[in-house]
């Protein structure tokens, strides 16, 4: 399995997970390292990417495309 398709895999079994009315979150890290981390608003069809850099205050960024979400976990992780 390639690590995109590792990625969506995961963001498919977020929301699946939230269909149940709660906000489900999962984390990505590299070597321990917590790169981002991203939630699932079922009521709103959404992806909130939360992006962390080291010593700065972690970025927020809204999706409506798994893909394009999948596509920015990507480009941190590898």
């Amino acid at each position: 399995m390639s690590l995109l398709q590792g990625i969506i895999t995961r963001l498919v079994s977020l929301k699946e997970q939230a269909a149940n009315g709660e906000v489900a979150q999962r984390y990505f890290e590299v070597n321990g390292e917590r790169k981002c981390s991203v939630k699932y608003f079922d009521k709103s069809d959404t992806y909130e990417l939360e992006v962390y850099q080291p010593g700065e205050k972690p970025q927020t960024y809204q999706f409506d495309n798994i893909d394009m979400v999948a596509i920015e976990i990507y480009d941190m992780i590898s």
